[in-house]
């Protein structure tokens, strides 16, 4: 009896420590969904009704580039970079604790998803060389754990607020650090089902930012190899059937090919390099042109061209060919320590005429929320 009675509190100790039972996810407010060529949120489509200056508004994502939200570097030589100049110490979890908490003021203004990369970005907004050793993907493809319970936070901040992650998963510069293609695959497993366990909803996935054929050294993430990742996620469904909207985004002149546009929920582009307006309506034409008789929203997720007090900029030109826009803020040589979201150690907050002007034309345009 005494045998018996010592077994029932050691198995009582084992479900109460997590050993042998799950710890059941919250149910989640917020899930993104498409509709033709417009993104809906809990069943409505954005903005619902919204128009400005003869612009449909309604089913638009305007976003921002944010990928450092879970920022860290492993390189104990370039660690120091990234100093707080108050504390003189990089932080990883202040990084993240202070972007969370900037979130509802940008969601005021009307921004309705963010970008948040799994390998970053570059701190310097563009670099030849990265040295730095930001991954939250492992050699052999695992997940860090520090690294996806910063996440956690950020997800968890989005659903409540209705905001939508668009999540990246790979980084050119830092692709390299997992070893083999198998090692990628396991990656976006990984990826995936941690996003199913904890019943997320309000993620959208970039597999990874700018496919190129020299930025990447693994051919899986490559132009042409890229879609059989899109379509291992498409297959990765939970018990409703669920599977997350999917694509990866292009550089440059690259175009996605026939096999990432038939594979793909929605088509990521990049507004860099293209300030003549005239430019950007032909680029965004042939993606119409590229997608066909496929009904899918067109989204630019990383634009670092400005002119927001100019009766016309990029944001503006993105809204009225219908494609969602994507705010790309870094940090120049010699700029304050506030500027740029994606400059390491970055200020989240609202406290540049840069950011200002962002976010002032967005809650004109949408109205705020």
């Amino acid at each position: 009896m005494k045998k018996v009675i010592i077994s029932i509190v050691f198995l009582v100790a084992l479900f109460h420590s997590g050993l042998l039972a799950q710890k059941k996810e919250p149910q989640r407010k917020t899930e993104v969904t498409i509709v033709g060529e417009e993104f809906y949120i809990n069943g409505e489509p954005t903005f619902k009704g919204r128009n400005y200056n003869g612009m449909k508004i309604q089913g638009l994502l305007p976003n921002s580039r944010m990928v450092q939200g879970i920022f860290d570097d492993l390189n104990d030589s370039t660690r120091n970079l990234w100093v707080y100049p108050d504390t003189k110490k990089w932080d990883a979890e202040r990084n993240t604790n202070e972007f969370v908490k900037a979130m509802p003021e940008w969601k005021k203004h009307g921004l309705l998803a963010f970008t948040v990369n799994l390998q970053g970005g570059s701190p310097y907004g563009y670099s030849n060389k990265q040295p730095w050793y930001n991954s939250a993907i492992d050699s052999n493809g695992v997940l860090r754990k520090e690294y996806m319970m910063r996440l956690r936070k950020i997800l968890n901040k989005a659903d409540d607020l209705g905001m939508v992650c668009i999540l990246g998963i790979f980084y050119f510069g830092q692709d390299e650090r997992v070893k083999d293609e198998e090692s990628v695959k396991k990656a976006v497993r990984q990826t995936i089902n941690w996003l199913h366990r904890a019943n997320y909803k309000n993620v959208i996935i970039e597999i990874n930012n700018e496919c190129s054929p020299n930025g990447y050294q693994h051919d899986i993430l490559k132009p042409k190899g890229v879609h059989q990742l899109i379509e291992m996620v498409k297959g990765m469904k939970d018990e409703s059937g669920h599977h997350y909207l999917v694509t990866t985004s292009y550089v440059g002149k690259n175009r996605p090919t026939p096999q990432v546009i038939a594979a793909s929920d929605f088509l990521l582009v990049h507004g860099n390099g293209i300030s003549n307006q005239d430019t950007l309506v032909a680029y965004y034409n042939e993606f119409k042109k590229l997608k066909g008789e496929k009904k899918m929203p067109i989204v630019n997720n990383e634009d670092d061209h400005f002119n927001f007090d100019k009766p016309q900029n990029n944001m503006l030109t993105s809204f009225q060919n219908y494609v969602s826009w994507g705010y790309f803020d870094f940090r120049k040589k010699d700029e304050p320590f506030e500027t740029g979201f994606q400059s390491m150690p970055a200020s989240w907050k609202i406290d540049t005429d840069r950011k200002k002007g962002f976010f002032g034309l967005l809650k004109t345009i949408t109205g705020g929320l």
